[in-house]
């Protein structure tokens, strides 16, 4: 039904098709080689996309995140209740302050010199593995849960922080690498708790890093004049070096998937050339009965560029799938495809579409201008 569709409607490519199928195993190998680099190509692409968008996720915290603490030229060392209403006046996002000392804590077994961190807003940084942490709180403890396990204590157990007893409310969950606050061996206090004269840092999150890098730059501007009095820090440069390095990586699994392409366009050249070969009888019937020489070369373009597109389809088709498992193993979600990795498929179709055509041009134009006499007679 479809080949008598096709024969009605695109003639030319039903008869390449038919003339395909006469040597299916060769054709065969030739769309594998092409399956082959497109799935190079896009699901080495997929695979560098969903690694970036791992590492972004995994630094989500400090991608969105400013925080300051006093400049170079500042004549205090910590932050007073004016400074943090400054930086307040000068944002409409929230505030979060952060105490921040070093002490000896004492557990059940052992006694550890730990940090201690008061935080204006414990929600925002840590989350309770066991226990829970209340939203205010003015007596109690959450300790980290590496240093949990070094002091033997759990929620209900007591700790001693420089020389005061409390509760153990909660063991928190670990903190990733990347987090500006990491409490695995620290305990967390009520600010008020913590016995600091002012604020050692302040953090603003925002809702995206472009977002960051504004409010970074709007206080900057607001905050400072010609002398640093607050150090404004965010990821812009951190995110640009990380950028071109994927940008480099991307470049290689390319061309690894490029060479893979080239192979294949060598393939389909061998094996044109060859079909060229082996039909130079046919090819002068088809000149001695009236097909001109442009017929002859569109009739073989037709046939390199079915290898082409049938193996390309079937090489997005499988890397799609493979896209689906990397996904599920960096993102945790077969189906998490950002524009970028969808774009690697296109690029990768483009590429095996293209590189059958060109490598078709040369065969097609040399039966093309075979002498229809010198054909039939060999």
């Amino acid at each position: 039904m479809m080949e008598s569709v096709l024969s009605r409607r695109l003639p030319l490519v039903a008869y390449a098709w038919e003339n395909l199928t006469r040597a299916r195993a060769r054709t065969a190998l030739a769309m594998a080689g092409i399956t082959i680099g497109v799935v190079a190509i896009a699901s080495l692409g997929m695979f560098g996309a969903a690694f970036e968008q791992s590492t972004l996720n995994r630094v989500d915290d400090i991608t969105r995140s400013v925080w300051l603490t006093p400049g170079e030229d500042a004549e205090f060392e910590e932050f007073s209740r004016d400074h943090v209403a400054m930086i307040e006046r000068s944002t409409d996002s929230p505030v979060y302050t952060i105490k921040q000392q070093s002490t000896g804590v004492t557990g059940l077994r052992a006694t550890e010199q730990a940090t201690v961190y008061g935080l204006s807003d414990p929600g925002a940084f840590v989350a309770a593995e066991d226990g829970r942490v209340p939203e205010t709180w003015r007596s109690g403890a959450a300790v980290g849960p590496d240093l949990a396990e070094t002091l033997d204590v759990g929620v209900g157990d007591s700790v001693t922080v420089d020389g005061e007893t409390y509760r153990v409310v909660a063991v928190l969950e670990s903190t990733s690498r990347s987090s500006l606050v990491r409490t695995d061996s620290a305990v967390v206090l009520p600010q008020s708790q913590v016995e600091t004269d002012g604020y050692q840092s302040a953090i603003i999150r925002e809702d995206s890093p472009e977002a960051a890098f504004r409010t970074a730059d709007s206080l900057d501007a607001e905050l400072n004049g010609r002398k640093e009095l607050y150090a404004v820090q965010d990821a812009e440069q951190a995110i640009e070096r990380f950028n071109q390095q994927m940008a480099q990586i991307d470049t290689f699994l390319l061309g690894v998937g490029g060479v893979s392409m080239l192979v294949a366009a060598v393939s389909i050249l061998n094996v044109m050339l060859m079909s060229t070969i082996e039909r130079r009888g046919e090819i002068g019937v088809l000149r001695a009965v009236g097909y001109h020489r442009l017929d002859v070369l569109r009739l073989m373009l037709n046939e390199a560029m079915l290898l082409g597109v049938v193996g390309a389809v079937l090489g997005v088709g499988l890397s799609v799938l493979l896209g689906m498992a990397i996904n599920a193993q960096l993102l945790s979600d077969p189906l998490a495809f950002t524009a970028e990795a969808l774009r690697y498929t296109v690029v990768g179709f483009v590429f095996g579409t293209a590189s059958s055509f060109l490598s078709g041009l040369y065969p097609a134009w040399k039966a093309a201008n075979a002498r229809p006499v010198e054909a039939l007679r060999d």
